[in-house]
Formats: C-alpha cells, sequence, structure tokens
C-alpha cells in the first residue's frame, strides 16, 4: 500500500442513515470475525432486535502509512468481505453495509439515529485497544464475548483448560435469518473501490483466497489427509501442502475455533493427526489468552529485566540483512525470503528466523516481531507477538530454543529443494554443502561456479562466537528475570498456562537476583539453554 489521500469520502453520512425506513435496530458492527455462522454479536444483535445492519468500516487508521499489513493480506481481508457480503445476501439479507472512516465517527452516526451498536469481543493491542475502548465509553458500543478466554476474572488461569473445553462443547451460537430483517444502505464503498483509493496492489505468489467458503473447503480437504499431519509439519516443503492451511481464516474469523474443532472431532477418528491437530487448537486460544491479560505483548518485554536486551547491539546493517534474506545461513535466507514472497512461513522456520536474528544476530526482538506481522498473511497480533517473546526468551522461564540454522538445513532441507528454490544463487552448489556453504572446498565452488563472497555472503556473523556470547549475557540476567517471575504483576503479565502459582514456583526454583548462572560447555546451563534441531 502507498500512502496519501485515499479520495474517499467517510460514509455513511448523517442524512443517509436516516433516510432508512422503519424504526432503528442493531449494528452488528464486523472486524474480525467476518462469518454469520457461530458469531456472537449476530446472535446477540437478532434477539435483542427484529432488524439488524451488518457493518464493516474500512479505517484510514489501518489502510494509509499508519497502516503495518502488506497489501496481500489487505487483498485476502477484501476477499473475507466479499464473501461475508454473500453470507448475508444468502439468508436474503440486503448484503454487508461498507462504510469508510473513523470508526467512532461512523458508528456515531448510527447512534445519534437511534441504533444500538454490538461487536464481538475480541484482544487487541495499540490503536485497536483504544478504538474500542473510544467506542464503548462514548457510544455505548457493546461487545458480546464468546471466543472461549476469559474474562472480568482476577485470575483468569485458574481452571482456565476446563473452561475451554466446554466453550468448545457448547453449541455454537445461533440466530434464526427469518426472524430478522436485514437492513443496509448503500454507500459506494466497496473493497474494489478501496484497494483502488489506497493503491492496494500485492506482489506477493501463492496467497490462498480469502473467506468463509474458501476456508471450509480447506477445513474438509485437510480433514482427509490429517493423518499426515504429524510427519508434515517440521518441513518448509512438506508443511506448505501437509499443514492445515487454516491459520488465515481463523485469523479474520472466517471460521471459528469451536467450528473447526467440533468438524475435526467429528469427522476425524482418533489417531495422532487428530490429537496433534486439536492441541494447536488450544494454543490459539492460550497465546490469544494472553494478550487479553496483558496488551503489552505487542511492546514491552513480558519480563522486566529483559526490557532493552539488545537494543545496545541494535545494527540496521544486519536487521537489513536478516530480512532480505542475505544472512549467509541458507535456511534463514530461504525462509525469510519465502516470506516476503508468499506471507507465509511453517511454524519451525518462524521459530528459527526469530531465533538466529534474537540470539545470533542479537538485535532487538520487536523489529523482528513487527517485520513478521508486516509480511505474514495469517498474522494474528495476539499469536505473533508473544510467539516472538516467548521463542526470544523474554518472558523469564526455563527452556529457551536456540536454533542451529545449519542443523536445520541438514534435518528439514537435506536434499536442498526448499534452501536452491528460494536462494537460486546456491543451486549449483552440492546438498551436502548447503548447510555451510562457506566451508566448501575452494575446488567445489570454482567447479559449479558458487564464489561464497560473490554470488552469496559469508555468514554476517560469526554463528559459534554468537551464540557463546549470546549464552553469556542471558544467562548472567536469568535468574533475576526468573526472580521476577514472582513478582505478581510480572506473574499476570506472563499468564503462563499454570497462573500465578507457576510463575512463583518458577521463581522459587530458579530466581537468583543480581547472580549470574553458569553455562557449560555442553550448551545445557541452568536457564535451559539448548541448541534445538
Amino acid at each position: 500500500m502507498t500512502a496519501g489521500d485515499a479520495g474517499l469520502p467517510s460514509s455513511p453520512d448523517s442524512e443517509a442513515i436516516r433516510s432508512l425506513s422503519g424504526a432503528p435496530g442493531t449494528v452488528v458492527w464486523h472486524r474480525a470475525d467476518l462469518r454469520i455462522a457461530d458469531n456472537p454479536a449476530v446472535a446477540a444483535a437478532a434477539d435483542e432486535a427484529d432488524r439488524i445492519l451488518p457493518l464493516f468500516v474500512f479505517d484510514p487508521g489501518f489502510h494509509d502509512e499508519r497502516g503495518a499489513a502488506c497489501d496481500a493480506r489487505i487483498e485476502f481481508l477484501h476477499d473475507c468481505l466479499r464473501d461475508l457480503d454473500r453470507q448475508y445476501r444468502d439468508v436474503d439479507g440486503a448484503g454487508l453495509t461498507y462504510a469508510h472512516g473513523d470508526p467512532i465517527d461512523v458508528l456515531g452516526r448510527f447512534v445519534d439515529a437511534g441504533w444500538d451498536v454490538v461487536a464481538s469481543a475480541s484482544p487487541t493491542g495499540r490503536y485497536g485497544r483504544r478504538r474500542d475502548e473510544r467506542a464503548r465509553e462514548r457510544l455505548g458500543v457493546r461487545f458480546v464475548a464468546g471466543d472461549g478466554l476469559v474474562r472480568d476474572a482476577d485470575r483468569p488461569r485458574e481452571g482456565w483448560s476446563d473452561h475451554v473445553e466446554s466453550w468448545l462443547a457448547a453449541d455454537p451460537f445461533d440466530w434464526d435469518p427469518r426472524s430478522v430483517a436485514v437492513d443496509g444502505v448503500e454507500t459506494g464503498i466497496d473493497p474494489e473501490a478501496v484497494a483502488d483509493a489506497y493503491d492496494v496492489k500485492s506482489t506477493k505468489t501463492r496467497v490462498p483466497t480469502g473467506g468463509r467458503e474458501a476456508g471450509r473447503e480447506r477445513l474438509r480437504a485437510f480433514t482427509e489427509r490429517i493423518a499426515e499431519y504429524p510427519g508434515s509439519i517440521s518441513s518448509p516443503v512438506d508443511a506448505r501442502d501437509g499443514t492445515s492451511g487454516l491459520s488465515p481464516y481463523l485469523r479474520f474469523g472466517c471460521l471459528s475455533v469451536r467450528e473447526v474443532h467440533r468438524h475435526v472431532d467429528e469427522k476425524v477418528p482418533d489417531g495422532r493427526g487428530k490429537s496433534m491437530f486439536v492441541s494447536r487448537l488450544y494454543w490459539n486460544r492460550h497465546y490469544t489468552q494472553k494478550l487479553l491479560d496483558w496488551p503489552g505483548w505487542l511492546d514491552r518485554a513480558v519480563n522486566p529485566v529483559y526490557e532493552g536486551f539488545n537494543h545496545d547491539r541494535h545494527d540496521p546493517d544486519l536487521v537489513a540483512a536478516w530480512k532480505r534474506g542475505e544472512t549467509g545461513f541458507p535456511m534463514v535466507d530461504a525462509s525469510m525470503r519465502c516470506l516476503r514472497e508468499t506471507g507465509w512461513l511453517n511454524f519451525r522456520m518462524r521459530a528459527l528466523c526469530a531465533s538466529v536474528y534474537f540470539h545470533i544476530l542479537q538485535q532487538p526482538w520487536k523489529i523482528g516481531a513487527d517485520h513478521f506481522y508486516e509480511h505474514l498473511i495469517d498474522d494474528d497480533a495476539a499469536i505473533n507477538y508473544t510467539q516472538w517473546q516467548s521463542q526470544c526468551g523474554l518472558v523469564g522461564r526455563p527452556g529457551l530454543r536456540l536454533y542451529d540454522p545449519r542443523k536445520q538445513v541438514r534435518d528439514q532441507d537435506p536434499d536442498g529443494e526448499f534452501v536452491t528454490r528460494w536462494v537460486p544463487e546456491l543451486d549449483p552448489l552440492p546438498a551436502a554443502h548447503l548447510d555451510a556453504p562457506e566451508k566448501a572446498p575452494l575446488a567445489v565452488q570454482r567447479e559449479v561456479g558458487v564464489r561464497v563472497g560473490e554470488e552469496y555472503p559469508y555468514p554476517v556473523v560469526d554463528y559459534e562466537a554468537a551464540r557463546s556470547e549470546f549464552r553469556e549475557r542471558y544467562g548472567a540476567v536469568h535468574g533475576a528475570a526468573a526472580a521476577r517471575l514472582g513478582e505478581e504483576e510480572t506473574a499476570r503479565r506472563a499468564s503462563l498456562s499454570g497462573g500465578i502459582e507457576a510463575a512463583r514456583s518458577i521463581a522459587a526454583e530458579r530466581g537468583e537476583p543480581g547472580r549470574a548462572d553458569a553455562t557449560d560447555a555442553g550448551g545445557t546451563s541452568q536457564t535451559g539453554l539448548d541448541d534445538f534441531g
């Protein structure tokens, strides 16, 4: 997207809203819940009013230079909106009303005309959180919970697993389209007009089609091959078609986590593939609960001891090399180029790239997390930022995973299919040398025409030296960080699955304020630092 004056009016205006015939009803404000089935806001609106008006507001704050989403994610969103419009028309409604402008101003015009407004409650951070607070305080917008998360509890993690299991087993939110009129306002705004106004032109490839219909088809196809799922998740080649591909549809709410769980539970026989996938649905709720419990995950280290960690080593050139996929570590470079080109990476490669960025290049975590958030089609802020902090080790828990990028080539791409697809300059090099091209004999390099340092860069840092330095720096403060988990504020921030007591247990066992932890030569220390394969 490019910045600038979009040339779109703020709409609909008050006159258009007041021209609607009949008594005012309830506006359903859609944000990231782009479906009409199992939607708590739609069900609540249909239950309380004879007339509903489904609304999506194109917010300039998410489309101009302040936005942080790539064009491909915006195009996926637009697919989802067209599909949502069709869903309402399929139940004989007027379709989805598209609006443009500050959501508070747009919603305010409906409220002034006598309409109520409901929306599904969802954890947000930064701008979205402030927007929702303004909508609640200034306009009386009612946010309806129904996503399986625990709200308004002093200790939300107590009995959390039981709560989520009950929610997953509960009946979906339902409504009868025959009992309400689905109204709309003609605004002249639609996804095509917005794409033109904001110059949305994606160059990414292999981006899936958005919308509920496409999501349901993907779910059906995945359940037929779910037995292959466990063996497909780690290799970036196998994962492209071997994982579910449902994450962008869950991120935009085309499908609910609950309906996906129910479909798999009812259609798939018990087995390892089923149990592994269901556990991922729990993880989805687990990490989303974290953002609900502490919105600061997006901007600040959850453990105060790690606030600013690596900031004194910020090197824009290293960051740029990582973003471009020119670090000299082939699996990292292939992954970063794949991310930029397609907006997708499997989980193992996301973790690898985050680990090398923070542990080896030793750069500030948030710059890397923001880059992922910009490019991933499925990026959910609640999952992206909590996963980045967890992978980097900013919580204070034991068990930090430090990935070896060379070992990942040997384990996950032994034939070099992924590396040479995305780093074609290495294609002539024998696969045996793709884990560390700089170590390939000069005679081999000359023979195949791949000269490290010319066609492909040397590693931007010495891996062994950087790893050793990071271990020492991280280990020196880990005891103090573990101790901080014993403090209630930090424990609440961390939102561990075991709750505050789990955080205090870590503090009691691992906390050593002011004392450096010793790291042995074998790569495992009191901090739980491991080279992960």
